[in-house]
């Protein structure tokens, strides 16, 4: 019993420290540490270390050494590689949500926008980042494609963090497009729901090259 538990328990950390990277409540080049998550989360630092030992083997974390756990700071060239996957999976969900979305999962995706507007506006940037992930997320849900939404939480485990970064320090809107395919899902319109999404991804593009650029990791 004693190990289902403890086993339980990891798996509990483990999505909720994957859910904070999603998100981007952690940021890149931020340092982890076991005392401090089992702190944090109120438990003992055995199943945080299975949990961050998961993490590090997906590429969630990265161990610089002994002690010295933190969010990766992903290259520039592994960036444009996973946006040019996330730009065709997410294109594909766009365009299949705006054949089959309801208008429960349209009003959903606009308040959802409409949230991210108040946020953005009231500068609470690292809320702004979580409702930005939150549409991303409704597409593939809406789109009725949950394998594909499982391959987008992977990939958002090394992009959630990075976006979030570069959203709250450049202070730009990233929204502009969500409103272009709100507008292609009540038209019935894939090719255009799928260009909205393309270019959301594009404007972001060199912006978030350059954030990488800031950092100096040895």
């Amino acid at each position: 019993m004693n190990q289902i538990s403890r086993e339980s328990l990891g798996d509990a950390i483990y999505d909720r420290v994957s859910q904070d990277l999603v998100r981007g409540k952690l940021r890149p080049n931020q340092r982890i540490t076991i005392r401090g998550l089992a702190e944090a989360l109120g438990t003992s630092s055995t199943p945080v270390r299975d949990a961050v030992q998961r993490l590090l083997q997906d590429d969630a974390l990265v161990q610089r050494s002994v002690r010295d756990v933190r969010v990766p700071v992903p290259s520039a060239a592994q960036y444009l590689e996973i946006a040019s996957i996330r730009r065709e999976l997410e294109g594909l969900a766009a365009a299949r949500a705006a054949e089959v979305a309801t208008s429960r999962g349209i009003t959903r995706l606009t308040r959802l926008t409409e949230r991210n507007q108040e946020a953005i506006t009231a500068a609470r940037w690292t809320q702004a980042a979580e409702l930005n992930q939150q549409f991303h997320f409704a597409l593939a849900e809406i789109a009725r494609m949950p394998v594909l939404l499982g391959v987008l939480t992977r990939l958002w485990l090394r992009m959630g963090p990075l976006i979030a970064g570069y959203y709250s320090g450049a202070q730009v809107d990233m929204i502009h497009q969500h409103h272009v395919l709100i507008a292609a899902l009540e038209a019935r319109d894939p090719d255009a729901a799928r260009a909205a999404l393309y270019q959301d991804i594009d404007e972001s593009g060199e912006g978030i090259v350059a954030y990488i650029n800031t950092f100096e990791v040895g």
